[in-house]
This record gives C-alpha cells, structure tokens and sequence, in this order.
C-alpha cells in the first residue's frame, strides 16, 4: 500500500491524530505527513473532517431518516441536476444514487418526527421528477461511521430467578 492509501487507512480510524504520530505510523517525517494531506485535501480527496457524536447523550432533540426516492427522468435532466437540487438542502446530511428499487437514498435531519416529514412532504416530494418517497425514521443507532455505540445500554440490574 502505498503512503497516500495508508495515511487514508489512519485518518479514516482517528483524523484527530497527531502529525508526529502519523508520520512515526509510516515510517516517515511530519513533513511529508503534512504535505500528503495538503495534496489529498487540494485533489479533493479529503473533503473534511468529522466527530462521530452519539446524538443521544446531547441534550439536543434530533431525529433522523433514510429516505427512499423514485424518480422519472426526461430528455432534459439526469440524476445529477436532481442531486444538485436536492444536496442544496441543509436537513439532508447525506444523498447517494443507488441500485435496487429505489433510485436516491438520502438522510435526512431536523428537530421532531414533525420536521422532518414536513421537509420530506413540502420540499423533496414536490420536485417534479420525484415520483414516489418512503421514509424510514432512525430509532436507534449501534454503529455509525465504524465507531460501535453498543455499550450505552448496559444493565447493572442483578438477574433474578425463583
């Protein structure tokens, strides 16, 4: 593997850590290190960097959903006029093109069950090349950008038995 894919490997494990120790991962100096992530950010490969939050240990009310979306392209727009169109949204968080039943996935956020169904059914539904949208809410979350949340709910209670 070489050095560009490795330094991926890391930053996709932990983006928060330190040049020095990268560099000592690859068996390099910090200044290859550092020029390796500008080149990687400049190329767009490395489009930001982010914490992996567990919303339900915030005070913050936040619910989310995937949401399905058929849709019926002309001779004028392809998938990617309706990505553009809808990537625009600040609610949607992430929006792929997919195979299977459905053309677009995307996830989408807001503040109640309320919101965002209010988005989905006034802003989404409404493009006219969208023909069909069905709506998943997140209930809860064991997993999430590789980082397991499975140890939230342990249960200290003393089992029982007659």
């Amino acid at each position: 593997m070489d050095e560009k894919q490795e330094l991926l490997s890391l930053l996709s494990t932990d983006a928060r850590e330190d040049v020095d120790d990268i560099a000592r991962q690859l068996g390099t100096d910090p200044e290859t290190v550092e020029g390796l992530l500008d080149e990687l950010e400049s190329e767009g490969t490395v489009r930001g960097y982010q914490a992996v939050i567990d919303w339900d240990n915030t005070d913050s009310q936040r619910v989310a959903a995937f949401v399905e979306l058929n849709v019926e392209l002309d001779r004028e727009t392809g998938y990617k006029e309706i990505a553009d169109r809808i990537a625009k949204f600040p609610a949607v968080e992430s929006l792929r093109l997919v195979s299977g039943d459905y053309d677009f996935a995307i996830e989408v956020t807001g503040e109640s069950m309320q919101a965002v169904s209010q988005f989905v059914s006034e802003q989404i539904a409404p493009i006219p090349e969208i023909t069909q949208t069905v709506t998943h809410f997140i209930m809860e979350t064991y997993k999430e950008a590789g980082i397991d949340f499975g140890d939230r709910d342990d249960d200290d209670r003393l089992s029982v038995s007659p």
